[in-house]
């Protein structure tokens, strides 16, 4: 069990004095790191008595506290343990954390903003007609490659090697998305009840896609920084998680980039403790800010080409990772293409697992990712160049019709996890709708729930939709902050 130390309770809780009444103030105070996701769901508190000495507080004051915090479901008592950090349920009973994801339709009037997804890219469509006329000579074929069509895992692997990863195509494995690819992985690597090692916040299809596979999903929290080395080896060793999964190229939805020596600290890490990468690049190709304008000259698209505003592919420190990439993101959502760069000698294990998902990938779709491809960063720069201006309007947007959040814009990705400075993320989810805009709970997006003060906004609107969006925001950011808090939750589909 995780365990927080007085010591380190009180530096979380700061040095400012607790407002009156003191007990009320303690209460608030931790149930403001579990909702941010700083106190993570399952952590063990101090003693009535440590906390009393550390705090300078009475054992009254700090046993009020703890007796407010189990009415309101952010703590529980247990024989044994003392009391441990949880969340409270929702009126079905359901813990918050556990809560699936729920598609519904959206009103024509509404602006969905629950999924980072941009429309497709120029050359798309294009690449269906070319891909067209290569489908006559497969259609003699059963059809099916559960491998993938040869064609496309050798453009997969031109592309690593592109990037300057060595891959051979006997090392890929075309999948439907990313997500299925996942599933493969674990699938292939892990039995029923294994402990999977999952950054907090991250991307909320993982978390319900490792524990509805019946795997343990374990969380590592990231800082605002990023990636803290000791607390992955820390929580490895305590967990004995048999893999990790990592988004570290414009993590979803923080848009943070692992650097170079944190990967290799984190590989090391892994490789010691044992436990499986598992490295999802969905984002990889959409670095913003490369240093450079892409379009200036053609030196702009060359200098893109050779990786600025990207780092080197993660298994170039781990060669015993498992990489997932998808076309969803940098080339359209629609085209329901992915695919696993497995280690050498693993194809085979992942081959056999995916059998109980599916038994292959759609032919069409594998030759058109196999003519975008090729087409490489003719299309790649353009793409990125869209995305810059979507995320530059949106932040302008928000900056000016709610100055209040707090956010730091990304080198890349498609979105922005904004700070709010009340604890009302789940009631602005709620509410947003009335406003003309729908959002994800921050909740969603935690291993274990919390981050109730931060919500993601995909840069994905049109730049002339941006400020529109800001306001619907501001509108319904007041009517959140006119609500009287609840439980109540929404659970829309995420993307």
């Amino acid at each position: 069990m995780r365990t927080v130390s007085a010591r380190s309770l009180a530096l979380l809780l700061g040095a400012d004095p607790l407002p009156r009444p003191a007990y009320r103030g303690l209460a608030d105070g931790i149930r403001r790191l579990v909702s941010d996701g700083r106190l993570l769901v399952g952590t063990r508190l101090p003693s009535e008595r440590t906390l009393t000495t550390e705090l300078g507080l009475s054992r009254t004051t700090v046993g009020a506290a703890l007796d407010a915090l189990r009415d309101e479901g952010f703590v529980v008592t247990r024989r044994g343990s003392g009391s441990v950090v949880c969340l409270p349920a929702g009126p079905s009973g359901l813990a918050l954390s556990q809560a699936g994801l729920i598609p519904t339709d959206v009103p024509p009037d509404v602006i969905d903003l629950t999924y980072a997804a941009l429309p497709a890219a120029a050359g798309v469509t294009a690449a269906y007609e070319r891909a067209l006329s290569e489908l006559p000579r497969h259609l003699a074929t059963a059809g099916y490659h559960p491998h993938g069509l040869p064609e496309a895992r050798a453009a997969v692997a031109a592309w690593f090697e592109g990037r300057g990863l060595p891959t051979t195509p006997e090392q890929v494995v075309m999948t439907s998305g990313a997500h299925a690819g996942l599933s493969a992985v674990l699938r292939a690597e892990l039995e029923v009840g294994d402990r999977v090692l999952i950054e907090s916040p991250t991307y909320p299809n993982a978390i319900v896609g490792v524990r509805r596979s019946s795997y343990r999903a374990v969380p590592t929290q990231l800082t605002p920084r990023g990636w803290d080395v000791g607390s992955i080896e820390l929580g490895l060793r305590q967990s004995g998680a048999r893999a990790a999964y990592l988004i570290p190229d414009h993590q979803n939805p923080t848009g943070l980039l692992m650097p170079a020596t944190t990967r290799r600290a984190v590989g090391d890490v892994l490789r010691a403790a044992r436990a499986v990468p598992i490295i999802d690049e969905t984002f990889v190709e959409l670095s913003l800010d490369p240093g450079i304008d892409e379009g200036a000259d053609d030196g702009g698209a060359a200098a893109a080409a050779n990786g600025q505003g990207r780092e080197l592919p993660f298994a170039t420190a781990a060669p015993e990772a498992y990489t997932l990439g998808s076309a969803g993101k940098t080339w359209w959502g629609g085209l329901r293409v992915g695919w696993v760069r497995a280690p050498l000698g693993s194809v085979e294990r992942v081959i056999e697992a995916r059998h109980s998902l599916d038994l292959g990938t759609a032919v069409l779709e594998q030759l058109v990712i196999v003519d975008l491809l090729r087409q490489g960063e003719a299309l790649l720069v353009e793409r990125r160049r869209e995305a810059r201006a979507r995320r530059d309007a949106i932040v302008d947007a928000l900056r000016k019709h709610v100055p209040q959040w707090r956010f730091t814009v990304p080198g890349g990705g498609l979105n922005l996890w904004c700070e709010l400075p009340e604890d009302r993320g789940d009631d602005l989810a709620r509410v947003a709708e009335s406003a003309g805009v729908r959002l994800a709970r921050g909740g969603q997006f935690g291993v274990e729930g919390g981050l109730g003060r931060f919500v993601r906004v995909p840069f994905c609107v049109a730049p002339d939709q941006a400020d529109e969006v800001g306001r619907r925001l501001a509108a319904a950011w007041a009517l959140a902050l006119g609500e009287r808090s609840t439980t109540r939750q929404v659970t829309p589909l995420i993307a």
